[in-house]
């Protein structure tokens, strides 16, 4: 099926049940996650061998990450311990009108301490038929930019498939580098873009319209100052409510453009983690399809992702190709 490499943050999120505020509620559910675990998470359920590389605390909570973690099968021999907390996030879940909000408290946590040069790097990516990354890790602090680097120098010396979604979060970036030009050095390594019009103006500094015809020129000019990057695939994302969203994907793949249908989901329990749904299901794909049904299958991951509670999208493969097929009544299975 595949084996993948993934390497980030393992964060707790912490919720009010339902959709209530925090000044509504006494008490948080809690769920474990983090952009590229989801990833990891995501592929795991779908059947492929998952290893993750990450650094949580040495107490109980960081036990019970790693125990959630090697629930779905994940090798979780490359994730390290220190003495500093875990990582976590608040999130009021919003509804219809109103929009959902996240506050987090990781900049001192103990993955933003992973000490860089002790990662076992080509051992861990023995095998590997891909390497995911985002831009959350390289974010969070210098040693975990380093850590990174590290890896993806490793990864692409040994032709490795390098899959990136290069999510610039303004809230990061406080140890000194500039995010944009730090995210265009990795990008540089790396084969497979996962994003769009957007993360390309951030990354290289332009203002490239969002329709297909700025979407194309965008690919062409990020193709050209990161040449490695031979793939680019987009998700968009149309939100009607904070109850109600739209999501499509498109892509240029050697100089062919090919786009998905729209799928609506009404009502959306969850949006956290349909991102990490999409990038889950297109490498799934890129194993299992060709270049266009890869992106369809990363489309209805995305969508379904939103039906399910918790950063994590636990649906089957045939849940999804179900989705993709058009069969969203909803008809109880027997």
């Amino acid at each position: 099926m595949g084996k993948i490499l993934t390497f980030g943050e393992i964060i707790m999120r912490l919720s009010p049940p339902g959709n209530k505020t925090m000044k509504q509620s006494h008490e948080m559910e809690f769920f474990f996650g983090g952009t590229e675990l989801n990833v990891a998470s995501s592929l795991a359920t779908l059947g492929c061998e998952v290893k993750h590389i990450s650094c949580v605390s040495d107490d109980f909570v960081g036990e019970s990450a790693l125990s959630f973690v090697k629930s779905f099968g994940i090798d979780t021999n490359f994730i390290s311990k220190n003495e500093h907390p875990l990582g976590l996030y608040f999130l009021e879940v919003g509804s219809s009108v109103r929009a959902s909000r996240i506050a987090y408290n990781r900049l001192n946590g103990s993955f933003a301490n992973i000490e860089a040069g002790n990662i076992a790097w080509k051992k861990a990516l023995e095998g590997c038929e891909y390497f995911h990354w985002t831009g959350i890790s390289p974010g969070i602090s210098e040693t975990a930019y380093e850590s990174l680097k590290e890896g993806l120098q490793f990864a692409h010396e040994m032709g490795i498939e390098i899959t990136t979604d290069p999510a610039y979060r303004s809230n990061l970036w406080k140890y000194g580098k500039n995010g944009n030009e730090v995210l265009k050095e990795l990008v540089s390594l790396s084969t497979i873009f996962i994003g769009g019009v957007n993360e390309i103006n951030e990354i290289l500094g332009t203002e490239f319209p969002s329709n297909k015809e700025g979407f194309l020129e965008a690919c062409e000019e990020l193709k050209q100052q990161c040449p490695s990057i031979h793939k680019i695939f987009d998700k968009i994302r149309i939100g009607v409510t904070a109850s109600s969203q739209q999501t499509q994907g498109r892509a240029l793949v050697n100089g062919n453009y090919f786009e998905t249908g729209l799928l609506e989901v009404n009502p959306v329990v969850d949006r956290i983690g349909t991102g990490d749904a999409f990038a889950a299901g297109l490498i799934y794909g890129l194993l299992n399809f060709d270049d266009e049904k890869a992106l369809n299958f990363a489309n209805a991951a995305c969508a379904i992702k939103h039906t399910v509670l918790g950063d994590i999208n636990y649906c089957s493969a045939e849940d999804i190709l179900e989705v993709m097929a058009g069969n969203s009544g909803g008809r109880i299975k027997r």
